[in-house]
């Protein structure tokens, strides 16, 4: 009962901090839309020839919307940082609470943030291109959940490591760039080299790209092709994410003993 009271107060305390920053909203938005004008555009009638008909925005899509959940959580997880430079964070820790209570607390909150931006692009898809039915969009929203808290907990650990935002930033830049482009988000990386496959299989954003393609592909394109894209079943994609997520949020609890 005490863990629960810890998470949701450091829940309501992150999405208190991320409504009171009107410009956030929008300029975390600013990216996808424009990886969505600019390659959907430039590349949807070069790469929709060679892709069995399938149409580049509904291919890319997932890829959005997933950079969007791991832009938007790490960001989010930042906050963590904060609170240890100007002492907050300590007076959390020395409270009589659990720590794995804080920890989800933080977790979910940056996961409710990410999965809001990402609800947005949601909504507006189909207003730039996107073709997606409601059963569709019911489908998508909770795969959306669980990637927003496994990439919650990643950036949960990294924060819980690191002393300064320097040095959290420099970490994500490191970070950000490969585990988008390693996910399949821009080809499919069932074509893809056995190398890049191999880190592609310990990314877990790629696990949140292929259940999306998959849920969105489904509903439009016979399975012989949707199989050509995917490469796992819904179901051991959404295992995966929820399994590393337990993961994550355990060794960032454990990284909260041993530095705090």
């Amino acid at each position: 009962m005490i863990a629960f009271r810890a998470a949701f107060t450091i829940w309501q305390r992150e999405i208190i901090r991320y409504l009171r920053d009107k410009s956030r909203i929008a300029t975390s938005l600013i990216q996808p839309v424009m990886f969505f004008i600019i390659f959907g555009s430039g590349f949807r009638k070069i790469l929709t020839q060679g892709s069995f008909g399938v149409d580049y925005i509904q291919f890319m899509f997932p890829g959005i919307i997933a950079m969007s959940v791991m832009g938007t959580a790490f960001f989010s997880t930042i906050s963590t940082v904060w609170d240890r430079e100007f002492g907050f964070l300590k007076e959390i820790l020395v409270a009589p609470v659990p720590r794995t209570g804080i920890a989800i607390g933080k977790a979910l909150g940056a996961t409710t943030i990410a999965s809001f931006q990402a609800l947005i692009l949601l909504v507006i898809g189909p207003f730039i291109g996107l073709s997606m039915n409601l059963v569709t969009f019911f489908k998508l929203f909770p795969v959306m959940l669980i990637l927003a808290f496994t990439i919650s907990g990643l950036g949960l650990l990294i924060a819980s490591l690191m002393r300064t935002t320097e040095s959290f930033g420099l970490i994500m830049q490191l970070l950000i760039f490969p585990m988008f482009f390693l996910s399949g988000a821009f080809f499919p990386l069932t074509s893809a080299p056995d190398w890049m496959k191999f880190l592609s299989a310990i990314n877990p954003l790629t696990y949140g790209v292929d259940s999306m393609r998959q849920l969105l592909l489904e509903t439009k394109f016979p399975q012989s092709i949707v199989d050509r894209f995917v490469l796992h079943p819904v179901h051991t994609d959404i295992i995966f994410l929820l399994g590393i997520s337990a993961l994550l949020i355990g060794a960032a609890v454990y990284a909260f003993n041993i530095r705090d």
